[in-house]
């Protein structure tokens, strides 16, 4: 029965289905057929074209014509003798089809000249033989009124054609030009469309996974909650870095909960018409009141959460800040939203209105932060399921290990780098190293082998990079090194990779001798030629912002003190004027060139002592292009911190050389 069935359908489906009726096809057939009469005459009209040369040797003379037609002064017809029709040259004509029409024609320029011809090829004919010409206007009534509606069909064609670009080509009398206030969100639920992650998917956000399957539990059994007096919260606001996993949270919980999740945009809300943003708003709310219990997920809700201004000059949007009063009465007005729960996510938290944050809209504000160790092992795991071939010896917690600071999206952009480099090379299974070169290529950036570097260039860039090495290796709190290059990657010319240690506060004793380590290559191109290159440029600006940050920020100064002119809030970026007074200025730039004067002092101090060390370790650059941390182990022997862990646990920092030139 069954097979029958299949056989059945098996047969449905390979029949050939009549073509839909298209009221096109008759528009279509219309305008051949007025293109038709227009550029191939009436029909029954069956003369064939001739010249005059043919017309005067072989009809005229012959006295085979009857009469001659000069139509609208351009054309002329020329009728046979009926008697002629149907023998010798004329024998493809009927005499029953050619009665009445012309059997020749061709075209002239001028009827005077037609008639001067004429006149002098019938000089010998008798008067009997000689025939006249008769004039014709013919209105062409078909051509007249194209002429006339062709400018019009073409108008109103670029009129449709603009309206449906405007619309978004959708169909049903004018398209969304009426619709343009409903709402754009897309819709998930049992009947439409399915979201096929879950929970499962989610690796690493262990914290922010209990918060959000607390509303998923309270949507599928809300008693559980509700017999203890309890509310499920209206709205959660996710807030983390980019890349962290946001947007995946709120996918998992779509597709989790057995609820209709709206799904939109916030730049969705805008629009150029006045007044749209705040209809499609009310219109969403509409549509999740409708399908309550619901969820609406908002994504980048600073697209029109922004604070409210009051002068449009420094930022303020009357129709975005319409947009976002429609959206703060909707979340928590006079009308109730039972049912309704809202989910939004940014990575700008600081630019957003305090109305949308309080308790009532956004009752829970959800931290998605960059993964710790145990995080990005479980995150590796995750991406490391679909390869295909993986070497048995790769450990997801040496990769943790080596990557403290990767977010989520860095993670997956890592692995899928791994298994391309492993194909590039021509690999059956993706190794450990294409895991290493995949984090150098991401942190670093392309090699370019190919790059034109001078001898001298070369030698600059050595032992510049040679100093980054030895003054990290000797300062006891510094990030220790893993490896340094003079292979150009990216727009640098050489690389220092640091593997800095994961700690959540930093004392002012490490960023002294971070600073100093990054003033090495500075200092190590004083120290052994004399004279400094362009090529300190990233470095000093790092440096330049650490120190800047000690005195402004951590109040790390003695002479300016425990000040902190840190703005959390964000709203020091539309001000025009300084926290701080011009003396209170001057004392800050003073006090930042103080400590970087400190620094570079520090690691002159360092090279100059360590002379023959700094010199091994350039040689060893310039002859391997790549120098590890073995080799500085090797020279200076083991490292003063000990309370160092080993340099599998934690990740490359780079530290650049720019382009000599790149200022």
């Amino acid at each position: 029965m069954e097979k029958n069935k299949k056989a059945d359908e098996k047969h449905s489906s390979n029949t050939p289905q009549k073509p839909k009726f298209n009221i096109y096809w008759v528009y279509g057939a219309i305008a051949l057929l007025i293109l038709g009469m227009q550029f191939f005459g009436s029909f029954g009209s069956n003369a064939v074209e001739t010249t005059w040369k043919e017309f005067k040797s072989e009809m005229l003379e012959n006295h085979d014509v009857q009469k001659v037609k000069v139509v609208n002064k351009q054309r002329v017809e020329v009728f046979i003798q009926r008697d002629k029709l149907g023998t010798g040259r004329y024998q493809t004509f009927s005499t029953e089809g050619f009665s009445s029409g012309p059997q020749y024609f061709f075209t002239i320029g001028s009827v005077e000249y037609f008639q001067k011809q004429l006149d002098e090829a019938q000089t010998d004919f008798s008067e009997d033989q000689k025939i006249g010409i008769q004039y014709e206007t013919r209105e062409d009534h078909v051509g007249n009124i194209i002429g006339w509606l062709l400018p019009i069909v073409i108008i109103v064609a670029i009129w449709i054609f603009i309206m449906k670009r405007m619309t978004g080509g959708a169909p049903g009398g004018g398209g969304q030009l009426f619709n343009i206030g409903k709402s754009k969100a897309k819709l998930f639920d049992k009947e439409g469309a399915k979201v096929k992650v879950d929970f499962t998917f989610v690796a690493g956000l262990e914290e922010a996974k209990v918060e959000v399957m607390e509303i998923v539990d309270f949507l599928k059994s809300p008693e559980k909650y509700t017999d203890l007096g309890g509310k499920i919260p209206k709205g959660a606001l996710l807030i983390g870095p980019p890349g962290t996993g946001k947007t995946l949270l709120a996918k998992a919980v779509a597709g989790e909960a057995d609820v209709p999740f709206f799904s939109i945009s916030g730049s969705d809300f805008v629009e150029m018409f006045v007044g749209v943003g705040a209809s499609r708003v009310r219109d969403l709310f509409k549509q999740a009141k409708e399908k309550a219990p619901c969820i609406i997920f908002i994504d980048e809700i600073d697209a029109i959460g922004r604070a409210r201004g009051k002068n449009p000059n420094m930022g303020a949007n009357d129709e975005r800040e319409n947009t976002l009063n429609q959206l703060l009465n909707e979340m928590d007005g006079f009308d109730s939203n039972s049912g309704v729960i809202i989910l939004a996510a940014t990575n700008r938290v600081d630019v957003l209105d305090k109305a949308l944050l309080r308790a009532g809209r956004f009752d829970r504000q959800i931290h998605v932060e960059l993964p710790d160790l145990k995080e990005r092992e479980q995150i590796f795991k995750v991406h490391l399921a679909p390869l295909k071939k993986i070497d048995t010896e790769l450990n997801p917690s040496f990769l943790a290990k080596q990557t403290p600071g990767f977010s989520g999206a860095d993670i997956a952009n890592a692995v899928n780098e791994a298994a391309l480099i492993a194909a590039r090379k021509g690999k059956n299974k993706v190794e450990k190293q294409d895991f290493l070169d995949a984090v150098d290529r991401i942190v670093g950036g392309l090699e370019k082998r190919n790059k034109i570097i001078s001898p001298q260039e070369k030698k600059t860039i050595a032992y510049h990079e040679a100093g980054h090495a030895t003054v990290s290796w000797l300062l006891e709190h510094a990030n220790p090194l893993v490896k340094v290059t003079i292979v150009p990657r990216g727009q640098a010319l050489g690389a220092a990779w640091y593997l800095p240690e994961e700690r959540q506060i930093t004392t002012k004793e490490q960023i002294l001798d971070e600073m100093a380590s990054l003033m090495g290559g500075r200092a190590a191109e004083e120290v052994t030629f004399g004279v400094v290159s362009t090529g300190a440029l990233n470095d000093l600006e790092r440096v330049t912002r650490k120190a800047a940050a000690m005195v402004t920020y951590f109040g790390m100064s003695a002479e300016v003190g425990n000040l902190s002119y840190f703005d959390s809030t964000g709203r020091s970026e539309y001000s025009f004027t300084k926290p701080y007074s011009e003396d209170t200025a001057k004392l800050i730039d003073k006090e930042i060139k103080k400590i970087i004067d400190l620094s570079y002092q520090t690691a002159l101090r360092i090279l100059r002592d360590n002379r023959e060390g700094h010199h091994e370790i350039a040689r060893r650059l310039l002859e391997k292009e790549v120098v590890f941390s073995d080799d500085l182990e090797e020279v200076f022997g083991k490292r003063k911190n000990s309370n160092e862990s080993d340099e599998d646990s934690r990740k490359p920092e780079v530290s650049e050389e720019e382009s000599p030139g790149d200022e």
